[in-house]
């Protein structure tokens, strides 16, 4: 009715070409090496291992490299050019053959889009002889140029086919071409040269970067921490422990402080058992970590390898790096930090230059009711009535199109019923008396305090009216309070429903049982902790997610059950509902987010391209994208509509906890465990603010309903409020800015903050402003 199931996006996804042909590979290694009595037979089925290859720029494309990323010591490759893919995938063709497994030759064949069977080609069987002759097939880089000669990918076949010319290769000590052995291809960490001499080449780099110029220091630099990981990884594959353990004392100190954690897991991978199945030895393997290099940087380091013929930093960097070359002066060491601590390093530039619709959708035209026709509503905190202040729309739906937003129709959305209007009357009246906060009108702040939970409290939230509080607990319950005078209570059993005057005025209230009416509903149902928790916007229903891989839909009419989303196959971390209702989405341990519609048991879309778990999800006001925060440091923002991710956020130095969206679509707040408040600008991909004064992870990020204030809550038992106002303000985004993606950050932290407000001892979980920015707060006392 309003979304197909397209799950066939998926799957091309997360299914490449390459997927098929690095599995293919891995298994023609081992057999190769058993075949020549390298390998115990009994150990190959074990050591075989599939991988997705990530491009390190947020796309599971292996070694195709896009606009922008360039390898470095590489040319540009047209579709015809030949490159390592093809000469790995010739060679394993051929090893097949000769092995006569045939049905496996035409399925990868036909994957690869190959033209010409081994077969037909020109010269075959001679070719075939020589392949007998010699076992390894392309040891030294020959047979597989000969086999390039008979077979193109992707061209139509022709007689007497001649190999266009090959991209240059790092030059070796001989001064020749460095053909790639087709056993190094395969292996992710074949042996590169004497393991005794990597501290030499890591520390005669080491003293390179350190002699050149401080504008190419900087850049330059960010090499060390890949280099380092992948040459203490290639020693510990290896099985030289020893000198690996030497390797990573002598050199660890000197990467970045915010790689802290992957280092202490690098730590204890001491031997090569202990990479199978490690999922950040995964992470390393399978992406490739980017770097922005202006380009006069890019030819000092090239120049370097070169006249000292280091071919064991150079493989190491064309296998694992992607250099992505600007035009213009180097950046600053401030300007280098302030984007640098993902998993696999920054965003290309090309990742954040798609048209993004951040603007508001057209509310409905809705007839609001005079104010004295409503006294009971608007005193309903006895308080005495107040002059109604004049509207302020800064940060509220416009009602006139804005040229930022989507169409109104560019993806489905529920319609408005009879309640759903009367919500928005009352969201409309109250929003006209809200307070105007700004740095001289702080607002009230209502905290909510668990007590005797034991640190049980996982997640919590409140509704958009303020009226109810759901709260997620470890021992798999989900509790709901009601805020207000007003008690939860059931609906009539079916027997009782059917004795109601379906006609009368008050129907609604004639159908709830007042024998059932109390303060607080538990819910059960879940089989494990229970670690996000959503109220849709109608107040109709209620999300969870737990630990146990589930996301149930609870009604609140009944306090009962619904569906069990089954999709995730470990934890779930969050989900959250749209702000339209109808769509959720969730996020968990399997690094892949899902959208889902609330009468669909399968997702409609699956959001992949996180190295690591998906920690916090949230809807975009428009409803037309998710933002995702992952333990990979990075935010990434995806659009609902054909699942593409359009924005890759790097920036923070600890896995991201929290995310907010201003209400007008365009800033983005995120907050991590390094303490800090990110600020960003959506339409231009950039950060734009750094909020710092927080001393421990960042669990609740909201933006008052006018947009002029952030409030942050901390672990550290702490509420913060922020002048985003004048941060915005401040922010002037030229052409030139937004072309290359580089921003000066002002230091202005302590002019931002407004105010700090602290807890006797209770961590903040959880944020809400109410619609006349009463600012609520929530969490389990700690004592």
């Amino acid at each position: 009715m309003f979304f197909w199931v397209d799950q066939s996006e998926y799957w091309i996804l997360s299914c490449p070409r390459f997927f098929i042909l690095r599995v293919h590979a891995h298994f023609i290694s081992k057999m190769a090496a058993v075949q020549d009595g390298q390998v115990d037979p009994e150990n190959v089925k074990t050591e075989i291992k599939t991988e997705i290859p990530n491009d390190g720029c947020g796309n599971n494309n292996a070694n195709s490299s896009s606009p922008g990323c360039t390898s470095l010591g590489s040319t540009s490759k047209s579709p015809t050019e030949p490159a390592e893919d093809q000469q790995t995938l010739l060679a394993v063709l051929k090893f097949l053959k000769r092995n006569k497994l045939n049905e496996s030759v035409d399925i990868l064949r036909r994957e690869a889009g190959l033209s010409v069977d081994l077969d037909d080609s020109p010269g075959s069987e001679s070719a075939e002889a020589g392949s007998a002759a010699a076992p390894n097939v392309g040891a030294d880089g020959g047979d597989a140029n000969s086999l390039l000669s008979r077979v193109s990918l992707g061209t139509p076949a022709a007689p007497a086919v001649t190999a266009p010319p090959a991209p240059p290769k790092a030059v070796t000590a001989s001064g020749g071409e460095d053909q790639p052995d087709v056993n190094v291809v395969l292996s992710a960490y074949s042996q590169q040269g004497d393991p005794e001499l990597y501290p030499l080449y890591y520390n005669g780099l080491k003293k390179f970067i350190e002699s050149v110029l401080d504008c190419h220091r900087a850049e330059l630099s960010q090499v060390f921490y890949p280099l380092f990981v992948h040459m203490y990884l290639e020693l510990v594959y290896n099985n030289h422990e020893p000198l690996a353990k030497q390797f990573f004392e002598k050199f660890s100190g000197d990467q970045e402080c915010y790689y802290a954690d992957d280092l202490r897991i690098l730590s204890g991978m001491t031997k090569k058992e202990h990479m199978k199945g490690n999922e950040t030895m995964m992470d390393f393997r399978t992406s490739k970590f980017l770097l922005h290099i202006s380009r006069d940087s890019y030819q000092l380091l090239k120049r370097h390898l070169q006249e000292r013929q280091n071919n064991q930093i150079w493989n190491i960097i064309q296998e694992h790096l992607y250099i992505d070359i600007f035009d213009g002066m180097p950046r600053s060491k401030t300007q280098i930090d302030a984007m640098s601590g993902s998993l696999a390093g920054e965003a290309k530039r090309d990742a954040n230059r798609g048209k993004v619709f951040y603007g508001l959708l057209k509310e409905p035209e809705i007839e609001v009711p005079l104010d004295d026709e409503d006294d009971e509503a608007e005193n309903e905190e006895g308080k005495p009535k107040k002059k109604k202040p004049k509207k302020d729309s800064m940060g509220s739906k416009s009602k006139k199109q804005d040229p930022n937003a989507p169409q109104q129709t560019r993806i489905p959305l529920p319609e408005l019923k009879d309640s759903d209007k009367l919500d928005k009357i009352m969201n409309m009246k109250e929003a006209a008396k809200k307070i105007r906060l700004g740095s001289d009108t702080l607002p009230s702040i209502c905290f909510y305090t668990f007590l005797n939970a034991y640190q049980g409290l996982t997640a919590v939230d409140f509704t958009d009216d303020s009226s109810l509080i759901a709260g997620g607990f470890a021992d798999s319950t989900v509790r709901v309070w009601s805020v207000t005078p007003k008690k939860l209570r059931r609906v009539k059993s079916a027997a009782d429903l059917s004795n109601i005057d379906k006609e009368s005025d008050d129907v609604l209230e004639r159908i709830m049982d007042e024998r059932t009416a109390s303060e607080s509903k538990i819910l059960y149902g879940h089989s494990g902790p229970v670690y996000g928790v959503s109220f849709s916007p109608d107040r109709n229903y209620l999300l969870s997610s737990s630990e146990d891989g589930t996301v149930r839909l609870w009604s609140l009419q009944t306090f009962t059950c619904l569906v069990g989303y089954k999709g995730h196959n470990y934890p779930v971390w969050d989900a959250q509902f749209s702000p339209y209702g109808y769509y959720f989405v969730s996020g968990g341990h399997d690094r892949v987010a899902r959208l889902w519609a609330t009468d669909h048991y399968q997702p409609l879309r699956m959001f992949a391209g996180h190295l690591a778990d998906i920690t916090c999800t949230h809807f975009h006001p428009n409803s037309n994208y998710v933002a995702t925060g992952s333990a990979d440091r990075t935010v990434r923002l995806w659009d609902v509509l054909n699942g593409n991710c359009v924005r890759i956020l790097t920036g923070h130095k600890g896995p991201i906890h929290s995310l907010a969206f201003s209400p007008n679509g365009k800033y983005l707040a995120s907050g991590a465990t390094d303490g800090r408040v990110l600020l960003w600008d959506i339409g231009h991909g950039l950060m734009i603010g750094e909020l710092k004064g927080h001393s421990d992870t960042i669990y609740a990020l909201r933006f008052s309903r006018d947009g002029e204030i952030l409030a942050s809550g901390s672990m550290d038992n702490t509420i913060r409020l922020w002048d985003t106002l004048k941060a915005f303000d401040d922010v002037e985004l030229d052409d030139f800015t937004a072309t290359t993606g580089h921003i000066h950050l002002p230091e202005n932290s302590q002019e931002l903050m407004l105010g700090t407000y602290t807890t006797k001892s209770t961590p903040v979980i959880h944020l809400h402003f109410t619609r006349r920015n009463l600012l609520l707060a929530a969490g389990a006392y700690n004592p």
